[in-house]
Parts: structure tokens; sequence; C-alpha cells
């Protein structure tokens, strides 16, 4: 098993490429169900669930055609997918599949749009909460689809097709409303989604299906208005840049100090991370190539934090945010109240000395003036690479174990890091 050796200490100074965004890939891609006609995706990051969700499709019978470098490229340019569901040959999505990850639950929406029907796995457990599917269930029967749960799976019908509907949503949810928004996409008549999630990558989901001759309108905004086809095409799209990806980047180099320029990242995708990373003691200056974060001499300032839907601060960078504040002058809190069990990464923090105390659900971090490399490990995505921040800073070797969770979705981060200046290497046992 892989794991990444890092030297701290020292500081961050170039250019880092911004990769497609993950959770934006991911939806586009089960998009693909949608239509005969092949859709095609740039700007795709190489990653772990992109390769799983690529098997996952495969099943169901689309062809999927990674096109390989072109005359001009850059060198860490996404890949472009050719995705093609022509003939859906199998409605089912298998448990041993689907439990790896949790977005290919989704493919019940467009299944059950254009077949009419579809028989997925419930998704398996979850490090960070319980993330329940209740409300994905709640909209598909909303726009008529008969669902039962049948050992273990969601067994959906829909034997005249979906209808339009009026779908609320007791509380935000980004995969609710991903869910809601392709199934809508072909249901006959009108759907109003209300309470919808604002993320970025609902809007550029929407903008994709609009290209493939969806109606949509009002995504970016807690309502979403869609007036259903009989059809979508093909079309072309590229993927947002992660500002996932982008906010961690920008953590690191205000944790170790430096001048980095984020090549390609959207300000206003991540506006509430950079204000937090100013109020911190980093200095954001906005360009035409993208991002450029520094810090030279100042010190980290504490904040008090909560996590919030778009535009708020995203959960996905609550654990970096947690790393960079464990060497702040002074005392720092954040509260997460997206999920449960997501402090998961304290007590491998506390490893390299950070002193955090947890009641309920705010975290309190008493900075502290050196960190000291240590053996961790990685429980799950973004709580693995805040233990790759507080390595670079750290004193010392840090050893980071199970680095299976950042190849989800990180792409080439150690390369990223290492031509940056940082002592970063993957070790392969």
């Amino acid at each position: 098993m892989d794991r990444i050796r890092i030297v701290g200490g020292s500081p961050l100074n170039g250019t880092i490429a911004i990769s497609g965004a993950k959770n934006a890939a991911l939806p586009l891609m089960i998009a693909g169900l949608l239509t005969e006609e092949t859709l095609v995706l740039d700007n795709v990051p190489r990653l772990a669930d992109v390769a799983q969700l690529q098997r996952i499709l495969g099943n169901h019978g689309v062809d999927i055609t990674a096109v390989g470098k072109r005359p001009g490229d850059g060198a860490y340019q996404g890949q472009t997918l050719h995705i093609s569901a022509a003939d859906i040959i199998d409605t089912t999505a298998p448990y041993e599949l689907v439990s790896r990850m949790r977005a290919s639950f989704w493919v019940i929406a467009p299944l059950l749009a254009r077949m009419h029907e579809a028989k997925v796995s419930l998704p398996g457990g979850c490090a960070i909460g319980t993330r329940p599917v209740d409300l994905l269930i709640m909209a598909l029967e909303k726009l008529g689809a008969d669902l039962a749960i049948d050992a273990g799976y969601v067994v959906a019908k829909a034997p005249g097709g979906l209808r339009g509907a009026a779908i609320d949503f007791p509380k935000v949810t980004v995969s609710g409303t991903h869910v809601a928004l392709m199934a809508a996409a072909l249901a006959k008549g009108t759907t109003v989604i209300g309470n919808a999630a604002c993320e970025p990558e609902i809007s550029d989901v929407a903008d994709c299906l609009n290209k493939m001759g969806a109606r949509v309108a009002g995504a970016g905004t807690p309502r979403i208005v869609i007036e259903g086809v009989e059809k979508l095409h093909g079309a072309r799209h590229p993927v947002l840049p992660d500002r996932i990806e982008a906010g961690t980047y920008a953590m690191a180099v205000a944790m170790t100090g430096g001048e980095v320029q984020l090549a390609g990242a959207r300000p206003e995708l991540l506006q509430s991370a950079l204000d937090v990373l100013t109020a911190a003691g980093a200095v954001i200056t906005v360009n035409n190539e993208g991002i450029h974060v520094a810090r030279n001499g100042t010190g980290i300032r504490p904040v008090t934090v909560s996590t919030a839907p778009f535009p708020g601060f995203p959960t996905d960078l609550q654990a970096q945010l947690m790393a960079l504040m464990t060497c702040a002058g002074g005392s720092s809190q954040i509260t997460e109240t997206i999920f449960e069990n997501r402090f998961m990464h304290v007590q491998e923090l506390a490893r390299f000395g950070a002193k955090i105390s947890l009641d309920g659900e705010t975290a309190t971090i008493e900075g502290t003036a050196k960190l000291r490399g240590a053996p961790v490990m990685a429980t799950d995505l973004r709580a693995s690479v805040s233990l790759v921040i507080a390595g670079l800073a750290a004193e010392g070797e840090t050893m980071v174990n199970r680095i299976y969770h950042l190849d989800r979705g990180f792409e080439r981060l150690e390369e990223k890091l290492s031509a940056c200046g940082a002592s970063i290497q993957r070790i392969s046992d």
C-alpha cells in the first residue's frame, strides 16, 4: 500500500495548475446516461473516483474512451472523455460497485428518466456520517416514480415516464439537487426544485444539460425550474476548476509561507474561503491567470468559522483550515454544521503536537509555535490532505499512511507540491 513521506519546513514557491472538479466531473459523467448520443467532457481529473465511475457506467453498457494528450496541452491538463450510452443494456447498479463510491447511487435518476426503471444498491457506510438517501428517494417519488427497498436495493419504476412536480427539500442537499435535476430533465411537464443547493457544481451540471437540449433555469439559486423535454442530444462541456483543490493549496501556502500562483482557479467559486485566509494573514491577489497566494514574514492569525452550504465556508475545507489554525498565534474555533463525524482528523493532527479540544460540533484550536513530524493515518479524503498540509509545515519527517483516500480526490498531489519546493514523495511498498 502506498504512503507519502514528507520532510517539512520548506516554503512553497511556484505555480500549481488546478484540475477539474471531482464534484462536478462525477455527476457530469452520470448525466451521459440521459442521451443515446455522445457526451464529450473536457478537463476531467485523473482520479480513483473517476476511474471507479467509469467501471460503474461500463456495467450499464456505456462506452467511455479517454483521449490522449494533444499538442499544446499543459502538464496537468485534464483528460477528455467521450461517453456514449447509445444502448443501456443493464439498469442494475450492483452493491459491489456502488458500495465503493456514494455518488454512484445517482445513476438511479438518469436510468429512471430514460429507461423508466432502475435497481440500484443502497450505498455503503461513510466515514463522515450517515449521509442518507431518503431525500433523493423523496424527490424521485414526487416525480411519479414507484420505489421500494428490497434486499439492500432501491427498486424504482416509472412505467409511463416521470412527471414534472414541485420538489421542496426540507434541508439543502447537493446530492438530492443533482438527482432531481437529472431526473426532471426528461420528465413530462415542469419541475420546480425549492431549497435547491447553490453549489457551483450544480450550475456546471445544469449548463451541460442545457447544452444537451434540456431547459433548466435558476441553477445556482435556491429555486430551479426545469421544463422537461422528450430527449437530449450529445454535447461538449469542460469541467469547471476544483474549488476545493484550489482552497487546499491556498491553505498549504498560508501554512508553509511562500508565494504560489493557482493557475486556472476561479475566485468566485471559493470567495468565503479566500476571505478566511485573508483574515488569517495570507495575501490573496486575483489576476488573469487565477489566484495568487502569499504569506511572507507575517504570522498566522486565529479565526472563528462555521461551515455552511455555498456560498458559505465549505465543509470540504474544514480539515485543511484546522491544520492551518494549529500554527496560529492564539485560539481558533471551527464549527462543523454539515456532517457529523467530520472531526476524525483531530486525533491524527494531535500526533503532530496540535492542541485541539472538541465540544459537540465545535473544535477549539490553541495555536502552537511548532509542529513535529509524525507517522499518521488518513481516515477520509479531506482529512487526509489536512495531514499533508500539517506535514509540510512540521519539523522533521511525516509519513502519511492509507493515501488511497487522497487519490480519490487530488490529482498528482505530490508532483504539484514538489514542483513548488516541497520535500514530498510517494513510497510504494
